[in-house]
């Protein structure tokens, strides 16, 4: 796997004029953030938009003033790669997964591990907390998901069906559905009070790596290797569509909080930006040197 030893944070400032174009046109980066000394796995913004977390290979957590470009922290207690980072909704809390099997909860004032939550055996790849900021969930090469009590640190559920390492998670906007994606080529849909597998997801011919819904909850977007992007409709299973422009794995995706825009990020070197009603490619971002692991 090729290296990515820094990101780059891409403001978009005007989606009305970004819709109205033709052709996908080609973007410039207003700053590029440097400071992590290996890849960076993961990027989160916090709910009011004043922080940006960045996780890295590197073992720690940055945080960013997007406005300045400055590093205001950086979070140190994980012991391998840090692979993902997410904010609570109310801001005030971070999670982090990491591949030293372990998920840790920051409180952001101290820059101080508040608890450590253990349970997966094997690297964790993603956290993502629940809409009412009452749940946590994880997803882990062990091929299970873990739901956590935030209070306790202990494990509530944890959710077995996908056969390989699961590499996202997300919870629906309504907070009732989790979705997931593997390595075993599948996305899963899964009912939080039992634990049991509500939809297998089957329409990729290789790993899964990223999955989002979009802010109205009527669109599940995935991520492939098998260089495309899927998106369905949650509450059917259907499949709607299939967004293949990207020329290598794609392992990222992110909808905009208005939903106006679907964002990939790719092997290619690329983000891609997608108007998901219409599945066009409005715009092609370029500027990283290397893989685009993710976005936000």
């Amino acid at each position: 796997m090729k290296k990515v030893t820094f990101f780059t944070l891409i403001l978009l400032l005007s989606f009305g004029f970004l819709l109205k174009q033709g052709p996908a046109q080609d973007w410039e980066p207003v700053e590029t953030l440097t400071g992590h000394k290996k890849s960076v796995f993961s990027v989160a913004f916090s709910p009011n938009g004043q922080i940006l977390a960045s996780a890295s290979q590197d073992k720690t957590i940055r945080l960013w003033n997007p406005n300045t470009g400055q590093n205001t922290a950086t979070l140190i207690g994980h012991t391998r790669h840090v692979q993902s980072v997410a904010f609570s909704p109310n801001g005030q809390i971070l999670a982090s997964a990491s591949r030293d099997n372990t998920l840790r909860l920051w409180n952001l004032n101290t820059g101080q591990t508040i608890k450590e939550l253990k349970g997966h055996t094997d690297h964790v790849f993603s956290v993502a907390f629940s809409p009412n900021g009452q749940l946590l969930a994880s997803a882990s090469r062990d091929n299970t998901l873990r739901l956590w009590n935030l209070n306790t640190g202990q494990t509530i559920k944890e959710l077995k069906g996908h056969t390989d390492h699961v590499f996202s998670v997300a919870f629906s906007p309504n907070g009732q559905l989790l979705a997931s994606a593997s390595r075993d080529n599948t996305l899963r849909l899964w009912n939080l009070n039992t634990g049991q597998t509500i939809r297998t997801l089957k329409g990729h011919t290789d790993h899964v790596f990223s999955v989002a819904f979009s802010p109205n909850g009527r669109i599940l977007a995935s991520a492939s290797r098998d260089n495309t992007i899927q998106l369905w409709n949650p509450n059917t299973g259907q499949h709607i569509d299939t967004l293949d422009e990207h020329t290598n794995h794609v392992y990222s995706v992110a909808f905009s909080p208005n939903g106006r825009i679907l964002a990939s990020g790719s092997y290619d070197d690329t983000v891609r930006l997608y108007n998901p009603n219409t599945r066009r490619n409005i715009a092609i971002l370029e500027g990283h040197r290397n893989n685009v692991q993710s976005i936000a």
